[in-house]
């Protein structure tokens, strides 16, 4: 298996023992799989989305409604600042980066927020993600630990269905051990569609959770609403990150959000091990 730089991932190699992860460890291989590093979004591809967020493209807002002016320039620096992008905007093509040591100051704070909301006992927990091919598995990983630990997980509008239409068919909310997705004549698909999101917080009225932790329009929905909310967030999706800034985002994780599942073992493991050592 390569890891899409030249580098042949041996089994020893992604699979290393369960022994705690130093700083040094984890950043060495968020590079090496390019979580972050760099990572296989093109800086073409980070620009051309920042310019649509600057424009209030819906696609791009996640469901968020932003209070700032948020230029294209402004939105640049934010993920400079937030992601680790080169801020230089004269750098038009090529490649792009995720500063590494960003991604596990994000892992960690969001760890302490999780911690935070286990404490209080008994916790409504919503879990959802748009990348199933991806991020899944860390969703997964932390909502077994917060059932562990007392967390009431919630699964509002299961089966709730609705017309896409840029895809010109039906999508449904569908669960995997209690993480919301959307599913596509039984395939689960990506999506940054938040209306998903409210759908559920609709049917679950005045019994909000008390921690939605997602990405994407799942989100940046329950971010609007008030929601405490924590997420991931590719470097070419920066609608979260500004929510985070205008204070509707809790924790932002930036990452490739979409690489092999098991490559974020790792970095699930640290966060797995920042919210016990916080309990």
């Amino acid at each position: 298996m390569s890891d899409g730089g030249g580098h042949r991932l041996t089994a020893p190699e992604l699979r290393r023992p369960a022994s705690p992860l130093t700083r040094d460890d984890l950043r060495e291989h968020l590079v090496r799989t390019r979580i972050a590093g760099d990572v296989a979004t093109s800086r073409e591809n980070n620009l051309d989305h920042y310019r649509s967020l600057s424009n209030r493209d819906p696609h791009h807002m996640f469901g968020l409604t932003l209070e700032g002016h948020w230029s294209y320039r402004d939105v640049l620096a934010l993920m400079a600042k937030s992601a680790g992008v080169v801020a230089d905007p004269d750098h038009r093509e090529g490649q792009d980066v995720i500063d590494p040591d960003r991604t596990i100051d994000a892992v960690e704070a969001m760890g302490d927020t999780i911690a935070g909301v286990l404490r209080t006992g008994s916790p409504r927990i919503l879990f959802a993600t748009g990348h199933p091919t991806g991020l899944l598995t860390v969703h997964m990983a932390v909502a077994r630990l917060a059932r562990e630990h007392g967390a009431v997980l919630m699964g509002p509008a299961e089966g709730w269905s609705y017309w896409s239409a840029g895809f010109g068919r039906r999508r449904e909310i569908r669960y995997m051990d209690d993480v919301a997705m959307l599913a596509d004549r039984g395939t689960f698909v990506h999506s940054h569609d938040p209306a998903p999101m409210r759908a559920m917080l609709d049917e679950l009225g005045d019994d909000r959770p008390d921690l939605v932790i997602a990405d994407h329009g799942w989100a940046g929905a329950a971010g609007e609403a008030g929601i405490l909310t924590v997420g991931f967030a590719d470097s070419n999706d920066p609608a979260l990150f500004v929510g985070e800034d205008e204070g509707k985002i809790a924790v932002t994780v930036p990452l490739d959000d979409n690489v092999l599942p098991r490559y974020y073992d790792p970095l699930t493991r640290h966060l797995v091990e920042r919210v016990v050592r916080a309990l």
